[in-house]
């Protein structure tokens, strides 16, 4: 059955299959089956095409307001931690050391690393002589968010200190092309450790410090997903940060 209400809206705004299609970053094709067919596209693709065209996304296709079977595992998830204390830190280094492409890391400070492996510096220097790229996105000591986690956590100034400690941590890897470093003042709701397709996400839980709150262990599992999610959360943040001087 035709899609009616999104032949109208494209009509009154001009929109042919191949300009949709360029906004919604599919062929042509695709949008053709969604108005003459009434295929409804993913939800993704459903959410650009929506605000391309100006409209609500379920008005144009009520299909997306039906709430998606829970799965009982999502095939992205390795495995769950009930606080990061669990993992021991030869966890991260593993993840880190079999990085071929990109390693991205964001935090407010993470100094745990250095102190319990000493030897991270080199081993990032390492992975870029392997030709992997590394972006390092650290919390900016003087910004009010990093400030009120602070607060949130009981710890004062701790955190603000743990900051400029990691920043001076990685500061002797600013000699190498290969490796971005960055500081940001956003609200963090979770520290991220990426290594090419796999990724540590470790919660901020309100009042907790980040070594008691839950880690999850995700590997990319085909487009989309959890996954993705967090690697656009990880662009959002570093488009928005400014970078460490040498």
């Amino acid at each position: 059955m035709p899609n009616e209400r999104l032949r109208a809206v494209m009509e009154s705004g001009g929109w042919t299959y191949a300009t949709l299609a360029e906004a919604a970053d599919v062929d042509p094709k695709s949008v053709e089956r969604w108005t003459n067919l009434g295929r409804t596209p993913r939800r993704v693709t459903a959410l650009k095409a929506a605000e391309a065209l100006g409209e609500d996304v379920h008005a144009l296709w009520p299909a997306l307001r039906q709430a998606r079977a829970a799965r009982a595992v999502s095939p992205e998830l390795v495995t769950l931690y009930d606080q990061r204390a669990d993992l021991p830190v030869s966890t991260f280094v593993d993840l880190f050391s079999h990085a071929t492409e990109r390693i991205d890391v964001l935090v407010y400070a993470a100094v745990f690393l250095h102190e319990a492996y000493p030897r991270l510096n080199d081993l990032l220097r390492e992975r870029t002589a392997e030709g992997c790229r590394i972006r390092i996105a650290l919390g900016d000591a003087d910004s009010e968010n990093v400030q009120q986690r602070g607060r949130e956590e009981r710890f004062g100034h701790g955190i603000e200190s743990r900051c400029r400690l990691a920043l001076m941590h990685y500061r002797p890897l600013l000699d190498v092309p290969e490796v971005e470093l960055r500081t940001h003042g956003t609200t963090l709701y979770n520290s991220l450790y990426r290594a090419d397709d796999q990724m540590l996400v470790n919660a901020h839980v309100w009042g907790v410090n980040a070594y008691g709150a839950p880690v999850w262990h995700l590997r990319r599992h085909g487009n989309g997903g959890m996954f993705e999610t967090y690697t656009e959360s990880f662009t959002a943040v570093w488009e928005t940060a400014r970078p460490v001087e040498g």
